[in-house]
């Protein structure tokens, strides 16, 4: 235990070190030193951030646990995140970086009105605390705790051990994404996030050697002929998601999720130049191509250890499976690693969450003359407030019936597939007005609402989403149609930054969407 404590401390004081270095010199008193990062974000940052910020605990804990229930089926939900990353990448930033964005609702301003863009920017911050933040500070909760038994150290119950450790993690969470902005978060999280790449890996590499007694080739042979079909990435009707969803609801989620979200656009809108933010969507398109082996394999490699003896706790196969593979001196830097995907995650949320509030809220709303210090100031308090909001919140998600990613997929719906719907509908229409998008909004979010947590629909949460998109765009021209008003385009600018393309941005995307298709291919006839 001295050993696993010892390096988690030295692996995490590390990287708070290296980050302290690397920002110490940064002007985070204005606005694109504080929420931009300076403006300085190279691409290999801005990929091992986003990786970071999209991986958490919720991934390793919560698909891991699905995929041991599930198996590879659930692997559609990182796949395809590399075919919307090149749409990120080709089309949607060019416009962001040309428009100066610093936040998504800033485009809404522009495109439709300062109400559409108040509502969504609401939106926001009521999913981040409601949904993700709790979820990821929980997950991060189980794993620190089942490899430190941080309950029975301390001689108290689990529930009390969980909820120290949210309290625990919350905290130094809020230190990196309060006191350092845009570039500790970012610094931080490259280093955490290509160390998970690398730990991550480890864990379905060392168990494969265990299995095939020094061969992994024999080891994934006997984890195959244990169970081959859970290797098959194609789900039927009754599955935990059916084929037929990559065609529905999926492709507006993952749109949304890499093209719109704030969370991970805030990097590339960090960048240096076009060239780097579309180097850092690619290449996070690319990594995301490995993530299944970190998040996937090892829950069907944890059947293959435990059987169905862990049906009823999925969402602890793979703390588990870390335990029994994983010697003892790496124990602790894996812990540390978790710890920084709990925290890349968590810090990159409040950082985003801030930056809304300053910039698409207390600037508009509450105080119009407000000065880049005081915008960072209230950016600070706001991201405060959120922290103790998700860490008091953290608790009550436990016991998810299908496990905590499918709850968190569940619970994004209610605002990602709403606010998409009006940000596709203003690209790509002309016609649609500020008061269609704002009565879409709402109807999506009601009908979503009622369609799953009210009404028993025997329907498939991600077709529910394909079903809201199109009834969102109806209503929007609808109403747009029927009660006129004036519809405009957003208005283009420049902003200063360097907006020409990188050459290697079409090759690399047709070599990531022949991969994406590939494994389709060949895991789909399993």
């Amino acid at each position: 235990m001295e050993i696993t404590v010892l390096s988690f401390i030295g692996f995490t004081l590390f990287v708070a070190y290296y980050a302290w270095r690397k920002t110490r010199n940064e002007d985070l008193e204005t606005e694109d030193g504080y929420f931009l990062g300076g403006k300085s974000l190279t691409g290999v940052v801005i990929a091992g951030s986003m990786i970071m910020t999209n991986i958490s605990t919720e991934h390793l804990v919560g698909m891991n646990g699905s995929s041991y229930k599930n198996g590879f089926v659930i692997v559609a939900w990182e796949v395809t995140s590399a075919l919307a990353l090149i749409i990120a990448a080709v089309y949607f930033v060019p416009k962001y970086l040309n428009m100066g964005l610093t936040t998504i609702p800033q485009y809404l301003e522009k495109r439709f009105d300062a109400g559409t863009r108040s509502m969504v920017a609401l939106f926001l911050l009521v999913s981040f605390a409601v949904t993700l933040l709790p979820i990821v500070l929980y997950t991060g909760a189980i794993n620190l705790e089942s490899l430190f038994n941080v309950s029975e150290v301390l001689g108290i119950s689990q529930d009390k051990g969980l909820w120290y450790t949210v309290l625990a993690v919350g905290g130094i969470g809020s230190i990196y994404a309060i006191f350092g902005g845009l570039k500790a978060v970012a610094v931080s999280d490259t280093i955490n996030g290509y160390g998970l790449l690398i730990a991550g890996l480890m864990v379905p590499l060392i168990a494969l050697f265990m299995i095939g007694e020094g061969n992994p080739l024999n080891g994934i042979s006997k984890v195959f002929e244990n169970s081959p079909e859970k290797f098959n990435v194609v789900g039927g009707k009754d599955s935990v998601l059916p084929f037929s969803t990559l065609f529905t609801g999926l492709v507006i989620n993952q749109l949304y999720f890499w093209c719109m979200n704030q969370t991970i656009i805030q990097r590339a809108l960090g960048a240096k130049n076009l060239k780097e933010a579309q180097k850092g969507l690619l290449f996070t398109g690319a990594l995301k191509l490995l993530v299944p082996f970190i998040i996937v394999l090892p829950g069907v490699i944890g059947f293959y250890y435990f059987g169905d003896s862990l049906y009823g706790q999925q969402d602890m196969v793979y703390p588990e499976l870390v335990k029994k593979v994983l010697p003892v001196g790496l124990t602790g830097v894996f812990a540390a690693i978790i710890m920084g995907a709990v925290l890349s995650t968590f810090n990159s949320v409040l950082n985003s969450a801030s930056t809304i509030f300053s910039i698409d809220i207390y600037k508009r709303l509450i105080q119009p003359n407000a000065s880049a210090h005081h915008l960072v100031r209230a950016g600070k308090l706001s991201a405060t407030i959120l922290a103790i909001t998700s860490i008091i919140a953290a608790p009550m998600v436990a016991q998810a019936p299908e496990g905590l990613f499918q709850l968190l997929q569940q619970l994004n719906g209610i605002f990602f597939i709403p606010i998409a719907s009006i940000m596709l509908a203003g690209f790509f229409t002309k016609k649609v007005t500020a008061l269609g998008a704002k009565v879409a909004l709402l109807t999506g979010l009601a009908f979503y609402i009622l369609t799953t947590f009210f009404f028993q629909v025997d329907i498939h949460f991600v077709h529910v989403w394909g079903i809201e998109f199109l009834l969102n765009l109806l209503v929007m021209l609808g109403i747009s149609h029927f009660w006129s008003g004036e519809a405009k385009s957003p208005i283009s600018f420049s902003s200063g930054i360097q907006l020409d393309k990188w050459k290697y941005a079409g090759a690399l995307s047709l070599v990531l969407f022949i991969i994406t298709v590939t494994i389709y291919i060949l895991l789909g006839n399993i």
